[in-house]
């Protein structure tokens, strides 16, 4: 099959996933990080970098948020929000990150396919998307022709990105007004 192929089945597949997306579990996550002093953003992986991309934008937003592993991340606290993007929700080291905070009386919120996972269970907020696990072993019922993890992780991508236009909106940013927050050390 030539790329162009496989590339119109993956944005087949991201159609139909994002239709899955609960919109009152995607308020509940956007009041949190509104509602938070300092936002923390976590993942394993390829949910990771996806995570880091969403942590970046939230910097454009005016959002002072960091991510977690980083040198200069400083002390969570209480009033602080972790955000976890894990597919399986059984990541032992995010498990133990959301322990943390939790002891640290900071709040947690999980972007998941398996709300009821270790992580879902100890998370204040849960968003559940779509898609299969890397090891193929749990999913959502989405059909996927992408390997291991690939569509939650796209669809992780996609909604964070919504996730944002959505709190643009509620604060009345404009592109234009982000831009000033982007890097100019270049």
């Amino acid at each position: 099959m030539p790329t162009n192929h496989y590339a119109e089945a993956i944005a087949r597949e991201l159609q139909q996933s994002v239709q899955y997306i609960a919109h009152a579990q995607t308020d509940k996550l956007e009041n949190a990080i509104a509602e938070a002093s300092n936002v923390y953003v976590a993942g394993a992986g390829r949910s990771g970098l996806m995570g880091r991309a969403f942590a970046m934008r939230l910097m454009h937003l005016g959002i002072t948020c960091y991510v977690v592993g980083e040198t200069v991340t400083p002390g969570m606290r209480e009033g602080d929000l972790l955000i976890i993007g894990s597919g399986s929700g059984e990541t032992k080291s995010l498990v133990s990150m959301a322990d943390k905070a939790k002891s640290l009386n900071a709040q947690v919120a999980l972007v998941t396919i398996n709300a009821e996972s270790t992580l879902g269970r100890k998370s204040d907020v849960v968003v559940t998307l779509p898609g299969v696990t890397k090891d193929q072993s749990a999913g959502s019922g989405v059909e996927t022709i992408q390997p291991m993890g690939s569509l939650y992780e796209q669809t992780l991508l996609l909604f964070y990105d919504a996730v944002i236009l959505g709190l643009m909106a509620k604060r009345g940013l404009s592109s234009s007004a982000m831009y000033g927050r982007h890097a100019n050390l270049e």
